[in-house]
């Protein structure tokens, strides 16, 4: 096991620059990871100063965004993109106790606790043995009091054994069952940021899982634990919690056999290598797509991971027995919309970001309404889109997944094949399919000139009108979009934009 430098010179060197007046050392998972030859684009520095000033400093000579970490603890955070396509993260904090020894003691596990000084990277500082602990893939608390110092610990424990392999020492896994109770005093933040790094993993539902079987994920998500033992009714193999960490759980494989570079495990398993070989085109696209962020570093990725968690917490509370002895949950994508959203405020999540996850949410169901037409006309596509926006790339990817999770794998192929096929459609339309963004014949004040017609409503129904007219065909010219717009406001046609080819009017269960 032998150690490489972990961190791009250019990062390197800035950081030491700063060493000159405050002693720094690289600490934490980053050495660790070194030691291990994987890849990271995570690392924590502790100083011997102000933290903070250190970080901004950093982030000013690098071109970087600064934000607060933790005020309390003096400590700051640093997003640097490099090359285009590795975003790092840089994690500054204020030196614990009165050396670096000290500090790394008070730090969560042994394989953690780890130091390398800037300006003498060669010798490892390890009071704890957690480099022997790292040879042996194990997981241990620095001291008995480790976790309940800090209860985020439980989850990260859950998480880098997920992530590393790695086996929790029987003493260590006996401290995290009492932080259940702890949770609650941690900021919402930490929990949210713990969380995203759960879902940045390669196998979030197995962490999921953990964390269940530990009795944490109730605390923290119990919206998602809410749904144990909601029976659905066949084709549905499981009920509505064990679904949703199927469907977590397939999407995240999904994901990464569509990624840049080609999982060829996938290509062992024929429902994965279908959506290889009917989707695979587009994962340039979709790499593009997933790994672009709404605010603060939290990546399109990770927000519909955790919505494919979420996607049917409704049901929990729109269980209902039909007349046809059928399990229903009419509403339920409202109501999990507005779960997802609420959970994710409350975790601190950006305006978009709670807004992305409401509508993957809300709209999880309309792939299943549009498969079920006869015939799905440009005009479907369009509203499809019109009504999801960008998550409406994130709604067909999980829509692939809600249906793995609803069979024991298989999938049957002739089912598996038609909601393939439908993705492709969808995904086509909207990434080579430049019709569904026209371009504009027509201001609004115009339109308002000509006609008439005063700013407001009336107006904007006439402008969408026209778009998607011209989306399907059927307007080409300003001239016609006037005419379109005149016999709107005549009253001698009705908008366009009405429901005769809205998916939520197919012939269609929406609440199976």
């Amino acid at each position: 096991m032998s150690f490489s430098n972990p961190l791009p010179d250019s990062i390197w060197q800035a950081v030491l620059r700063r060493a000159d007046t405050s002693p720094i050392w690289l600490v934490g998972g980053a050495v660790r990871d070194a030691f291990l030859d994987r890849s990271t684009f995570d690392a924590d520095f502790a100083v011997d100063g102000e933290a903070r000033r250190v970080a901004r400093a950093v982030a000013n000579e690098l071109g970087g965004d600064y934000y607060d970490l933790d005020r309390g603890r003096g400590s700051g955070r640093v997003l640097i993109e490099l090359g285009g396509s590795e975003r790092w993260v840089l994690d500054f904090t204020v030196l614990r106790g009165a050396n670096i020894e000290d500090d790394l003691r008070l730090r969560d596990f042994t394989m953690n606790a780890l130091a390398l000084s800037l300006d003498d990277p060669k010798r490892l500082i390890d009071p704890c043995g957690g480099l022997q602990d790292t040879r042996a893939k194990i997981i241990r608390a620095c001291t008995d009091q480790a976790i309940d110092d800090d209860p985020i610990r439980a989850l990260r424990a859950v998480r880098l054994a997920t992530d590393l392999g790695f086996r929790i020492t029987p003493e260590t896994l006996r401290l995290l069952i009492p932080a259940a109770g702890s949770l609650s005093k941690v900021s919402p933040e930490r929990i949210r940021d713990e969380l995203l790094h759960i879902l940045a993993g390669k196998k979030p539902a197995s962490a999921f899982r953990s964390l269940d079987h530990l009795g944490l994920l109730g605390v923290i998500l119990p919206e998602v634990t809410a749904l144990r033992g909601v029976a659905q009714s066949p084709p549905h193999a499981y009920d509505a919690f064990e679904h949703s960490l199927a469907v977590l759980d397939h999407l995240a494989r999904l994901l990464s056999v569509l990624g840049p570079n080609h999982d060829p495990e996938g290509a062992f398993d024929m429902t994965l290598a279908e959506v290889s070989l009917r989707l695979g085109r587009y994962r340039a696209e979709l790499d593009d797509h997933l790994r672009s962020s709404l605010t603060s570093g939290t990546l399109v990725r990770q927000l519909l991971l955790l919505a494919a968690l979420y996607h049917d917490v409704g049901k929990a509370l729109t269980f209902e027995v039909g007349d046809d002895d059928r399990i229903h949950f009419t509403g339920h994508e409202g109501q999990g919309a507005a779960l997802v959203r609420a959970r994710a405020r409350d975790l601190r999540f950006g305006v978009q970001e709670c807004e992305r996850l409401d509508r993957i949410v809300r709209y999880h169901q309309w792939p299943g309404a549009l498969e079920k037409v006869d015939l799905m006309t440009r005009r479907m596509i369009y509203r499809f889109f019109r009504k999801t926006g960008e998550a409406g790339i994130d709604v067909v990817l999980l829509s692939l997944a809600d249906r793995m999770g609803m069979y024991v794998p298989p999938v049957p192929q002739e089912v598996w094949e038609r909601r393939v096929e439908l993705g492709r459609a969808l995904l086509e339309a909207r990434f080579d399919g430049g019709w569904l963004e026209p371009p504009r014949l027509m201001r609004g004040d115009e339109l308002a000139a000509i006609l008439g017609v005063e700013h407001g409503p009336q107006l904007g129904r006439m402008l969408e009108a026209i778009r998607e007219a011209q989306a399907v065909g059927e307007v080409q010219t300003p001239e016609q979009a006037v005419a379109l717009a005149r016999d709107m406001r005549d009253g001698s046609v009705g908008s366009t934009a009405g429901d005769d080819d809205d998916p939520a009017n197919a012939n269609t269960v929406w609440n199976r």
